[in-house]
């Protein structure tokens, strides 16, 4: 428990220190933001805004990672922290090389979209095979082949044999890390919204890996309704220090944002959130605790689907869905708190039934 608070501590003392100094070396280069000709009108004054954010939450993550170690002891870095900070910076490292192409060129399109897939489905594939290997003394890896949702089901990826098993896993992390790195990335289009947003679900990942912690499995025997999870206190660590990351680089990104993330910072939580859902085999419950940034990719398939479909016509005045309350008079900061507000309640509601079916094994 003491590692946890240290390295959350460290990470948002880290994020919160280190962000104004890396505004002064953004700002001096003049590496800022440049806003989609598109978009919303009120987006105009943000342009030149420091961007790469991201980094910051990255490297705060990485130091109250292994801080906590440091300053705490009685812990040492596991296979399943490890793999999501890797997830992580690989994303970052994406996110890092398309912010950097926005700026050189001077408009707001970076790495081509093909090679920005491309990149996440390397590091993807990385962490997948890697995510597979590493097994305990118990034979517990970081992943499973089994689809998961408040744990592991019966559906199992491995069914006709495991060199199968584990392509098709590989494909399954794949579209998870995609999907949950774009979800993130287009959320992250006000100000402090993805940041806030973030801070909460991995808050609520906190919970689920101090409770999986207590209740695992006992390596002589597994009693009704313990957790196969191979490191939870590991990823309660790392995720308690990204959750302290986000909340250092809120104070700086809030309404009027002194700084943005950039894809830098978006992938990276978006990866780092799909690894956080394999590696606690919480794949399915993950899409309700982080509810908002599904609603907010939902709105824009959406809003392509049918407009391909209908040839013109559109469901919404402008996708992602928070720049359609923003064409509809809604001023930035009150969309913010009550987009956080609905991503409380996604996470209260994941929260209540991971305890709810973890206190049904308990009661029997």
């Amino acid at each position: 428990m003491v590692n946890i608070l240290v390295a959350a501590a460290i990470a948002l003392a880290l994020s919160l220190l280190a962000t104004p100094l890396l505004i002064r070396l953004l700002v001096s280069h003049r590496w800022g933001q440049f806003i989609r000709q598109d978009g919303p009108t009120a987006h105009y004054t943000k342009r030149g805004t420091p961007t790469m954010g991201g980094i910051v939450i990255i490297a705060a993550t990485v130091a109250g990672y292994f801080g906590s170690n440091l300053v705490a002891g009685s812990h040492h870095p596991n296979a399943s922290g490890l793999l999501v900070l890797f997830l992580m910076a690989g994303l970052g490292l994406i996110g890092f090389m398309d912010d950097s192409l926005k700026i050189r060129r001077q408009r707001s399109l970076g790495l081509r979209p093909i090679w920005k897939i491309l990149g996440q489905g390397g590091v993807g594939i990385a962490f997948s095979l890697m995510a597979m290997g590493f097994p305990d003394p118990e034979g517990l890896r970081p992943a499973s082949m089994r689809i998961s949702f408040l744990r592991d089901t019966s559906i199992d990826l491995g069914f006709a044999g495991r060199t199968i098993g584990i392509v098709l896993f590989v494909l399954w992390a794949n579209f998870l890390i995609t999907a949950w790195s774009n979800a993130v990335n287009l959320t992250d289009g006000l100000d402090g919204l993805a940041t806030g947003a973030s801070a909460m679900v991995f808050g609520a990942y906190v919970i689920i890996g101090l409770w999986q912690m207590n209740q695992a499995c006992a390596p002589t025997r597994a009693q009704v309704g313990c957790y196969a999870v191979r490191d939870p206190l590991d990823v309660a660590i790392a995720v308690a220090a990204i959750m302290g990351a986000c909340l250092g680089f809120l104070w700086w990104n809030a309404s009027p944002a002194r700084i943005f993330m950039g894809d830098t910072g978006a992938l990276a939580l978006g990866g780092a959130y799909a690894g956080v859902s394999i590696v606690t085999r919480t794949e399915v419950l993950a899409l309700i605790v982080g509810g908002l940034f599904f609603i907010i990719v939902m709105s824009d398939v959406i809003q392509i689907g049918w407009f391909k479909l209908t040839r013109g016509r559109r469901v919404f005045k402008m996708a992602p869905l928070h720049h359609h309350f923003e064409l509809s008079g809604w001023g930035e900061v009150t969309i913010v708190i009550r987009f956080w507000l609905i991503a409380i309640g996604f996470v209260a509601v994941g929260v209540g039934l991971f305890y709810g079916e973890s206190l049904q094994y308990l009661s029997e």
